[in-house]
């Protein structure tokens, strides 16, 4: 009973520590024992009775049995994987040229000069001993500070070349290095003036200009102009690496040298092309300041333009700077890019040119309000010709099946490159004369062969060499002593005369690059 009255104690002594704030009260009933708590009541199991003299239980040991042994997994870091290098901007290098046979060539044609030195003439034979294009010989005179001393010598052009080779390795990015200015890996276009005077300084098919310097920088403003229009896809004002190896540009450059007859070759050079684009320039500037105003531009193709379109134009949607929108007038070199766009609406930049002009709000979609602002004045148009106009309604379904737009109700860029009938699409907008052209044939029909542009420039070019043939023979321009009409080369027709010349320019005196 002592043993139990022991056991007892303890265990209320444990709860005590454990619980100090609780009240054990223990009764004895008999042969139960229970523990009564308050609040609650806690049942204890009694320890077996133990006799006098009982050894002690012995200590068990709590702790746990260890585990059987596993396999150990041994990570090991992975070797490094070397990952071929797959991204060369300047070009992939070509581990088989052999740089210092290029070297030898260069000292060989070098060696066949004065002194080793060498003009910008002479260099052409450096050119094809670098195995580049006759027409890259100006950047490369240049590159080799032959503009400062008025020659490059075989040692300052074998450096700038060595580094030319072990930098750069295809064409597009040894021309850009050659033109661009220092540490620039982009064309601007005052960078192609060297190379272009060159070109119509030496090319065959110009040697009719060398007597007319005041129509070189139309002649450089022009190609200029085009070269961006259809190279700069990024509307940008800088040919990057990857713009000008997506173009043709340096394909038709090479073909210079190859064609004496500059008009045969259509992209960019035509001196046939850039006679139009002035004469119809010059028709437009009465004032002959080599700018033209809204109420001038309207007036071209017999205002066949509305003229809602071309305030847009002036607003300065289409244009690089502040100048049209601020001054309002077009430069000579806006012009360009004007009379190209509205001749030739199937190229990409044609497109994006009148979506530009079209998308009054720039969201960068034109909505059934913009189509519907835009053909209003169709509308009054033809009523005033005594036409009877379709309901902008229809004409918004034959539209909207005509272009098919992946959203409907909004029409975008990609939705009017898909179709390829942007053409039709704009010219229903705002130009009155080609939209009734279209209506009387198949939109569907076969295009010809050039483009829409080739096909204007020849047939304006004859138009405008036929009427230049009239007034000579009519005497109703005054004729300079001395001067006579020069047939060009390689042509069957003349091109732009002494006279033409002399009357441009008594009439708009010297011009200077930074007024075109």
């Amino acid at each position: 009973m002592w043993i139990l009255q022991d056991t007892l104690k303890q265990t209320t002594e444990s709860c005590k520590t454990a619980e100090p704030t609780q009240t054990v009260v223990a009764k004895d009933t008999g042969s139960h024992l229970s523990v009564q708590q308050i609040p609650e009541v806690i049942k204890v199991q009694s320890n077996k009775e133990k006799k006098p003299g009982t050894p002690p239980p012995a200590v068990t040991n709590t702790a746990p049995s260890p585990l059987p042994p596993s396999n150990k997994v041994v990570v090991s870091t992975p070797a490094s994987v070397n990952i071929p290098r797959f991204y060369f901007p300047k070009g992939l290098p070509n581990a088989n040229n052999d740089h210092d046979e290029t070297v030898i060539k260069i000292e060989a044609a070098f060696s066949e000069f004065e002194d080793e030195n060498a003009d910008i003439y002479e260099m052409g034979k450096i050119a094809k001993a670098c195995g580049c294009p006759l027409y890259w010989k100006a950047p490369m005179f240049i590159s080799a500070g032959g503009e400062r001393t008025g020659c490059a010598s075989v040692h300052s052009f074998v450096a700038t070349w060595r580094k030319v080779l072990q930098t750069c390795h295809d064409d597009a990015s040894r021309f850009v290095y050659l033109l661009a200015k220092p540490s620039c890996n982009y064309l601007e276009q005052e960078d192609f003036i060297p190379l272009l005077q060159d070109i119509v300084d030496t090319h065959p098919g110009l040697t009719f200009l060398k007597d007319a310097p005041e129509f070189h920088s139309r002649y450089i403003t022009t190609v200029i102009q085009r070269i961006f229009y259809t190279v700069n896809r990024s509307w940008s004002g800088k040919i990057t690496l990857t713009e000008l190896r997506k173009s043709n540009f340096l394909q038709t450059l090479a073909l210079l040298e190859e064609e004496d007859d500059i008009n045969q070759i259509t992209d960019y050079f035509s001196y046939e092309h850039f006679y139009v684009i002035y004469c119809k320039f010059w028709e437009l500037d009465t004032d002959h300041d080599l700018f033209v105003d809204q109420k001038d531009l309207a007036r071209h193709n017999d205002h066949a333009i509305s003229n809602r379109i071309i305030e847009r134009i002036f607003s300065g949607a289409v244009t690089r700077g502040n100048s049209v929108q601020k001054d309002g007038r077009m430069s000579y070199a806006d012009f360009v890019w004007f009379l190209v766009s509205e001749e030739d609406k199937k190229n990409a930049t044609s497109m994006e040119y009148w979506f530009r002009a079209m998308d009054i709000d720039g969201d960068g979609v034109l909505s059934m309000y913009e189509l519907e602002y835009f053909y209003e004045e169709q509308c009054e148009r033809m009523e005033g010709m005594g036409i009877e106009p379709l309901p902008f309604h229809d004409l918004l379904c034959q539209m909207l099946d005509l272009v098919k737009p992946e959203c409907e109700g909004k029409i975008t860029l990609r939705d009017l490159k898909r179709c390829r009938m942007a053409h039709i699409f704009y010219d229903t907008c705002f130009n009155l004369e080609k939209y009734l052209d279209h209506e009387q044939r198949d939109p569907f029909s076969d295009s010809p062969e050039p483009s829409d542009w080739d096909k204007y420039a020849a047939e304006e070019y004859e138009i405008l060499v036929a009427e230049e043939s009239y007034l000579l023979e009519a005497e109703v321009r005054p004729v300079a002593e001395g001067l006579h009409p020069v047939a060009c080369p390689g042509s069957s027709v003349n091109r732009l005369t002494w006279v033409d010349m002399v009357y441009i320019v008594l009439a708009s005196g010297p011009q200077d690059y930074n007024q075109l």
